[in-house]
């Protein structure tokens, strides 16, 4: 099988290196940092790209928003909308929202929160002059008005069932600008203290935080690229906690060492293969379709994932109201591969000959996890006759090139997927890029129409047959390639407590966190 053998070279390098067995430097592994205990230290794979919740959309910067903004409203544990800075809200008619802010909360700065900072927040969002790939979920959004300090009301352009879920969103100081992307300013329950590039950013617990102070003094996000390194960073004590950031190799390391902690929770984050629909040969649904046949997807998640993820079937996660359990998956087939590549021209020129049916790249991120389930693929792709060149950059990179359409194939992953809006935003004609996530040009006048109903339709009864009919179509037509549906996974030092896993990863939890002095820690054994 590809992937046994490419893991037969790959997996156990990394699983040696990461926990220090053979390693030269190992013996300093067990040695623990000498710094304040009471500071909460992560290693997360890459450096967030905007301190701005406006702006930002990659995974880390969604962690650190977390950390120090709060939302409008929050979502719970099945997903559904909650309080968050709003107390509670109503829609006097169908195109009128009015939320009701919580009292007492403040800025880091000391300034009051207030309704004009929610106006502000989202009404920049309807700035053309905004940059922003966030802005597409607004675009039903007419205007937010002002109605006193506690009070906001969202008017919209036209109905839509669906709104209050793009209400789940950090709320930024009325009157913000650029500076905000390099030096944070919220109301959330860590403060910011430090940015050092591409290593370490400081965060310190807000006293004052309207939830209650948090636990410990302080959070340290450590951006550790290396797999191995992350690995070893926990192995040897200087970093306390990795979440999901870490091979599930590595994971089944540590667990059979029996020197840290392990929790694991159903997640929501999405893997996939995205396809770019303005290449000549992938805009032909066949190929698209036999690049899904040549995956092995149970074999990525049996062997790569070490069983910590479920093979995917839509965009939208089980845990849903609007998953579409019955929509179409591609099996591993690699004779119906080769079979849609025939009837899409592109023959094997030399039978069982070296020459390939056809070449394209893959773009992957320098995670060293993604990089072999890059090179799993490859393998799958090779025996169905297509050539593939995989080529990794470090995140940054990798996701300027993908929003600028600069690819043909990459592999990436939707994290905290929560509303089937999603559907909306990655699909629809009307969000490529900048406005939108829709950055394989995908284009289907019937996806359109049922997600233009489906937003405009009030209630999970009315929604859910057309989110769900949008899924039928879009698996079968295959502009993307599900992979899989992550296990959320926290390693930690044995001596904290208040870890807890949410279906989206979030990192709220870490306000709860604490280290156990040892004697409790001995009493809880």
């Amino acid at each position: 099988m590809n992937v046994r053998r490419i893991l037969s070279r790959t997996s156990l390098y990394l699983s040696l290196c990461c926990l220090g067995f053979g390693v030269p430097f190992a013996a300093g592994c067990t040695q623990r940092r000498a710094v304040d205990p009471n500071v909460v230290t992560i290693a997360v794979f890459a450096s967030p790209n905007s301190f701005d919740p406006r702006v930002g959309t990659d995974e880390v910067s969604q962690k650190v928003y977390h950390l120090v903004y709060d939302n409008l409203l929050n979502l719970d544990d099945q997903l559904r909308v909650a309080p968050g800075l709003a107390t509670h809200w109503e829609q006097p008619d169908d195109k009128t929202f009015v939320v009701h802010l919580r009292s007492g909360v403040t800025f880091h700065d000391g300034r009051r929160l207030t309704a004009k900072d929610v106006a502000y927040t989202f009404n920049s969002m309807l700035d053309p002059a905004f940059v922003s790939a966030r802005r597409g979920a607004y675009a039903v959004l007419d205007r937010v008005e002002v109605v006193d300090a506690d009070t906001a009301r969202f008017v919209l352009k036209a109905p839509s069932g669906s709104f209050a879920i793009q209400l789940v969103l950090p709320i930024v100081p009325d009157g913000s600008g650029p500076e905000l992307r390099t030096r944070p300013i919220g109301s959330g329950p860590y403060k910011f203290v430090a940015y050092s590039v591409d290593d370490s950013l400081e965060l310190a617990a807000f006293k004052e935080y309207v939830g209650g102070p948090p636990r410990n003094e302080g959070v340290v996000l450590k951006i550790v690229p290396d797999e191995i390194m992350r690995g070893l960073e926990l192995k040897k004590g200087s970093v306390d906690l990795i979440i999901n950031d870490i091979s599930p190799d590595t994971v089944e390391q540590f667990r059979g060492e029996g020197s840290k902690q392990i929790v694991a929770a159903t997640g929501t984050d999405y893997a996939y293969v995205g396809i770019n629909l303005k290449d000549a040969a992938l805009s032909d649904k066949r190929v698209r379709q036999a690049v899904g046949y040549a995956i092995d997807r149970e074999a990525i998640v049996k062997y790569l994932r070490r069983g910590l993820a479920q093979p995917a079937v839509t965009l939208v996660p089980p845990s849903s109201w609007a998953f579409a359990a019955d929509a179409f998956q591609f099996s591993h087939d690699p004779a119906r591969a080769r079979a849609l590549l025939d009837e899409a021209g592109y023959r094997d020129p030399d039978g069982d000959g070296p020459l390939p049916r056809l070449r394209f790249t893959l773009k992957v991120s320098t995670n060293e996890f993604y990089r072999i389930q890059g090179a799993v693929i490859q393998e799958d792709l090779r025996e169905v006759g297509i050539d593939l060149d995989v080529r990794s950059y470090e995140f940054a990179t990798l996701s300027k090139d993908v929003a600028s359409g600069n690819f043909q194939l990459t592999t990436l992953q939707w994290v905290g997927i929560s509303d089937p809006d999603m559907l909306r935003r990655v699909f629809h004609s009307k969000q490529m890029p900048p406005v939108g996530f829709n950055r394989g040009f995908y284009s289907n006048p019937e996806v359109d129409r049922l997600i233009d109903e489906a937003t405009a339709a009030s209630g999970e009864a009315a929604q859910g047959p057309l989110y769900k009919r949008v899924q039928h179509i879009v698996a079968e037509e295959a502009p993307y390639i599900s992979l899989w549906y992550k296990t959320n996974v926290a390693v930690a030092q044995p001596d904290l407590s208040g870890i807890r896993l949410s279906p989206l990863a979030g990192f709220t939890f870490l306000k709860d966190v604490s280290r156990q002095p040892p004697m409790a820690r001995r009493q809880a054994h």
